[in-house]
């Protein structure tokens, strides 16, 4: 069983779908998970009954939007692997720091007590700035896995980076027998 979380970095979801879909095509059992601001935020990437509908859809079952829903993913509910897609600078610094005060953050804390792999698909426009240093300490975390990223706009944008959502299946299937995906940075 595989758990998928979203974060709000709103401009990527049309790629964290598509790999969503790819999949539960494939033959993953998916329980969908969205953090705070996915599963009540209206932006003009779409509307959130519109993300909470596909994502349910998608995996056959309700979205984890709670603190008391995502608790029992550790404890009771064994993920195989749980993927944070895409991940926000904010959700990376929470989990850097340790702080579980959302869904996700929640979901990733009591699924990583049980050893098993977290999976970090980026998508932070300050990745190489302020986020840098809990992008470093989250690579030296045991159990941690990063989708392959890239500069997004290297003259536009040059401390964002973003993943290759592309290969993300692919970063699951070495993250459950423990490997990092190479190269990690693109």
């Amino acid at each position: 069983m595989l758990g998928f979380a979203l974060c709000g970095s709103f401009c990527n979801f049309k790629y964290a779908f598509d790999e969503l879909e790819k999949l539960v095509k494939s033959g993953e059992d998916v329980i969908p998970i969205m953090s705070y601001n996915v599963y009540t935020t209206d932006t003009r990437f779409g509307k959130a009954e519109d993300f909470i509908s596909n994502a349910e859809a998608l995996c056959g079952r309700k979205v984890i939007h709670t603190l008391e829903d995502a608790e029992p993913l550790g404890p009771k509910i064994k993920l195989d692997c749980l993927c944070i897609c895409p991940c926000t600078g904010n959700t990376l610094a929470k989990l850097s720091c340790g702080i579980c005060d959302t869904p996700v953050t929640l979901a990733a804390k009591a699924h990583m007590r049980n050893e098993r792999p977290l999976v970090i698909a980026l998508a932070s426009n300050d990745g190489l700035l302020g986020n840098a240093e809990n992008f470093g300490r989250m690579m030296a975390r045991r159990n941690v896995y990063f989708v392959p990223l890239r500069q997004d706009d290297a003259i536009g944008k040059p401390r964002s980076l973003v993943c290759d959502f592309t290969k993300l299946g692919d970063t699951v299937k070495l993250a459950v027998k423990g490997s990092q995906i190479q190269p990690v940075l693109i």
